[in-house]
Formats: C-alpha cells, sequence, structure tokens
C-alpha cells in the first residue's frame, strides 16, 4: 500500500520556486531594453540630432548658401522658406551629415529652416531655425534684349546691360544659363557698351538655325557685383524664337542692298551710304538690326555730325548705337545706285525703304563691305560681336 507524502505549506512554496527558476532565466530582461540593445537598462541611450544652421543670426551679410550639419544621425530633409514662401531647394550628402541650398541667400530677406533627422537609435525628429539678412545697400539692374516672346533674326545676340559695374564678372556669369531647343552652341563674352556700361552678350558660333527656341534664366538674385556695383535683386528670365534666315548683303561700293531669305536673293535695292572721306562714312563688317523705329526725327548734331541734318526720316531701321540706319532719304535720290553721298547711314527711296521695312526683323544681320569706311563695327556699337572670331569672342567670356 502506497504512501502519500504530504507537504506543509512552507515545503510547497519552496517546491515552487524551484520550478519557476528555469522559466525565469529564458525571459526578457525588461521592456526599457531596446531590441538591438540600445537604450534602456544594460544598453546606451539614444541621444537626439543635434543640428547646426548657417547663417545665423540678425541681418547678416547676404550671398552665401545656407548650410545645415547634423553632430551625429542623419539628416532627411530640409526646408528653407522665406518671408514671401519661396523656397530655397538643396541637397543632402551622401552621409546624410549635410544639406546646402542651390542658391544663395538674398538681401533683405528673413529665412526660416526646419530641418527632419533620424537618430542612430532610429527616432524621428525635427528642429526649427530662423535668420535674416542686411538690405542691399545699392542694387544693380539689368537691361536685356530680345524681349520675352518675340521672333528674331539669325544674328540676335542675347545681351545684359548693368546699371552698375561688374566687378564679379565669373560669379554672375555663373548664373547666367541658355537653354536651346537644339543645343547651339555659343558663349558669353564681357563687352563694354556704346554707353560706357558693362554687358555681357551671348552670341551663338555661327548664325542661329532658324526655328531654334531660346531661354535664358539669369538666376541672380542674391549675388553681389563687386565693388561699387551692389547687389542684384531679382531673377531675369526670357524667351524668344528665331525667325526666317534672312542676310541683308550691302556692297557700298557698288551701291546695292541685297536681300536673301533662305539662300535666295529677294530683291537688290539701289542705295546710296556713307559719304567717302571723313566723319560721314559708313561702318562696315556685320551690324545687326538692332530695332525698327519707324518715323523719327534725325539730328546729326546727336552724333557729333554739325548742322549735316536735322529732319523727319521714314521707315528708319537702327543698325548701330552711334547713329547709323538704313532708311528712306527721298532727298538722295540722285546718287542711289552710283554714289555714296550720305551722312552714314544707308538710304533708298521711300517706295524701296517701305518695303524693305516690311520684310526684315531685329536680329536679321546686314553684311556691309565697301573701300572707304570708317571701321569694322565695334562689338558694343549695336550688335557688333560677329565681328570676332569664334576664337576671339569666347576669350571674353570670365570663365575661359
Amino acid at each position: 500500500m502506497s504512501r502519500i507524502r504530504v507537504l506543509t505549506p512552507a515545503r510547497a512554496a519552496v517546491v515552487a520556486a524551484a520550478l519557476l527558476a528555469p522559466l525565469a532565466a529564458c525571459s526578457s530582461g525588461g521592456s526599457s531594453d531596446s531590441a538591438d540593445g540600445k537604450g534602456g537598462a544594460g544598453g546606451t541611450a539614444d541621444r537626439p540630432v543635434t543640428v547646426t544652421v548657417t547663417p545665423k543670426g540678425e541681418r547678416v551679410p547676404a550671398g552665401e548658401p545656407v548650410k545645415v550639419t547634423a553632430g551625429s544621425g542623419r539628416i532627411t530633409g530640409v526646408t528653407v522658406t522665406d518671408g514671401d514662401g519661396r523656397k530655397l531647394s538643396g541637397k543632402v550628402a551622401a552621409d546624410g551629415r549635410s544639406w546646402v541650398s542651390a542658391r544663395k541667400a538674398v538681401p533683405g530677406a528673413s529665412y526660416t529652416v526646419t530641418t527632419r533627422t533620424r537618430s542612430e537609435g532610429g527616432t524621428v525628429g525635427s528642429s526649427k531655425a530662423s535668420f535674416s539678412t542686411a538690405p542691399a545697400d545699392k542694387v544693380n539692374k539689368v537691361d536685356w534684349r530680345p524681349g520675352a516672346d518675340s521672333t528674331v533674326g539669325v544674328a540676335q545676340p542675347i545681351s545684359l546691360v548693368f546699371d552698375h559695374p561688374v566687378k564679379n564678372k565669373a560669379e554672375v556669369e555663373k548664373q547666367l544659363r541658355i537653354t536651346t531647343s537644339d543645343g547651339t552652341e555659343g558663349s558669353w563674352g564681357w563687352i563694354e557698351d556704346y554707353s560706357g556700361r558693362d554687358r555681357v552678350d551671348w552670341r551663338p558660333r555661327t548664325y542661329w538655325k532658324p526655328g531654334t527656341k531660346v531661354t535664358l534664366k539669369a538666376e541672380l538674385n542674391g549675388t553681389d557685383s563687386g565693388a561699387d556695383g551692389g547687389w542684384f535683386v531679382r531673377d531675369y528670365t526670357t524667351r524668344f524664337t528665331i525667325g526666317a534666315e534672312q542676310i541683308v548683303e550691302v556692297d557700298l561700293d557698288k551701291h546695292r542692298l541685297t536681300l536673301q531669305r533662305d539662300g535666295r536673293t529677294v530683291r537688290s535695292i539701289p542705295v546710296s551710304g556713307g559719304t567717302p572721306g571723313g566723319d560721314k562714312r559708313s561702318w562696315r563688317g556685320t551690324a545687326v538690326l538692332m530695332a525698327k523705329e519707324g518715323t523719327i526725327n534725325m539730328n546729326s548734331e546727336t552724333v557729333g555730325l554739325g548742322d549735316a541734318y536735322d529732319k523727319m526720316v521714314d521707315h528708319s531701321m537702327r543698325l548701330t548705337w552711334s547713329g547709323m540706319y538704313a532708311h528712306a532719304a527721298p532727298w538722295n535720290g540722285a546718287y542711289f545706285g552710283n554714289a555714296n553721298r550720305s551722312s552714314g547711314c544707308i538710304g533708298m527711296s521711300d517706295a524701296d525703304a517701305a518695303w524693305f521695312y516690311a520684310q526684315v526683323r531685329p536680329g536679321d544681320p546686314f553684311e556691309i563691305s565697301g573701300k572707304d569706311t570708317k571701321g569694322v563695327v565695334a562689338p558694343g556699337n549695336g550688335f557688333g560681336a560677329w565681328n570676332l572670331s569664334w576664337s576671339e569672342w569666347r576669350e571674353k567670356s570670365a570663365l575661359s
């Protein structure tokens, strides 16, 4: 007969503790430990990401990019917004430890920088910082050609004339972007405008191909012109299209003007050029039609010629800043086709001028030849860049 052993309460407690001990040895050490062993009891605390933003402060100098750096962890995104809601785009570095804006902080603006981060332990966070830039003490403005959405001739350059001197030419040129529909090769060149101001033009290596669509983006806002020039405080954009290939050939020795369109002669017109032997001679080389000005008053004293003329002139087409035009000149009718007797312009009959005026457009090249002339049209006297070789023109780039 078996014997049943009855446990006392004290002994039962001892046995239960012994049975549960192995189970306790196999369980988790506690909820405060993370899965990767970081944080909580026995682990390393997950440290928040420390972010540094530059520039910082109030009324700091403009013209620097915004930079964000992380002391640990990774930057997952940055948003920089100015007081008008405009944003500065940028890019996080491959290692996730820094971010730099693509554009520079502009004068007279306030910025808010929001940084999103992830710590080494995986905690997502964000932080904000702000700064403001000092206003520009001097502003540089730009006058540019051609106008937006225009159709121009095959010799039209892109031309920017600045109100104030540009010492930082390379820095300014870096902000000028040309895109074309057919990958046209071209170059910027710095010249002195006829007005004496700094100017930069972009011309193709050869005449434009008809139908080419062109866009200029001058992302100048926040760029310093340098000493005495001031800051640019806006961007500029223009788009235009190249029209038919029209080339005007002017032979001053034969006293003829011929319009070529797409390689074919449209019409030849008898003309009279500038009087030989003095200041009334015409220019030679390639001049580009700058503007069709219609009926205007021409006074020779404004171009340094004493009381030669002061009259209203019809169908006026400007070729240089120095005052050379193609226009109607009925008072000179006896010389059309046989002698040069103008005060420097290319004159023709009323009927021929009216017809010709209706055919041409700004940007059409006038290729002028003749033995007795003042010389070649200078790059800044209108659009005379075509009178330089391609290598000579490229050397005028501040980035060459």
